[in-house]
């Protein structure tokens, strides 16, 4: 017989899915409290939240908003960590925080309500965050411009820089 608690907790990770942009699901074995904690905080910095969660209720919770997760694919310790926005800031974060510990091991993920490889996960995670593609496209677009106005600027630099030139030469002879 389900409790309140855990059937609220069913509807949190049901909502959680709905507003989640991305789930990673990773296994912390092997990770301290300390190291959790840490983990959660830096996560959160970013934008995303890192969780530990009870298998059978994540299973609940991706069964009610139709997301394909097997019995097999949720076997041990799990953790989540659910992204909000298209920044794959908490995905770098935790991709650091592996690489630097060797922990947490990640299983699958979703983007987008589809099913993600490991693979996929890494690639995410490689790319630059949102300000940097900000000012990536900022800069290719303004790039043009300026050329356009340094070529059309070129003359009269040129003409300026003769004057400037004859000036300084003209005086001298003077001399």
């Amino acid at each position: 017989m389900p409790t309140q608690r855990k059937i609220f907790t069913v509807q949190n990770l049901a909502e959680k899915f709905k507003q989640a942009k991305a789930l990673v699901l990773a296994d912390y074995q092997g990770l301290s409290v300390t190291q959790i904690n840490e983990l959660r905080s830096e996560v959160k910095k970013v934008g995303g939240e890192f969780e530990v969660i009870k298998n059978t209720l994540l299973r609940l919770a991706a069964k009610e908003n139709k997301h394909p997760v097997s019995e097999i694919q949720l076997k041990g310790p799990l953790a989540a960590l659910w992204v909000y926005s298209d920044d794959p800031a908490p995905l770098k974060t935790i991709d650091s925080f592996i690489k630097k510990n060797e922990r947490p091991k990640i299983k699958f993920g979703f983007w987008e309500d589809k099913l993600i490889s490991i693979e996929r996960i890494q690639e995410l995670a490689s790319l630059p965050d949102l300000n940097q593609l900000q000012a990536k496209l900022v800069a290719t677009l303004q790039s043009p411009i300026f050329g356009l106005a340094n070529a059309l600027n070129w003359n009269i630099k040129k003409l300026l820089l003769t004057i400037k030139a004859a000036a300084k030469s003209g005086g001298q002879e003077g001399r």
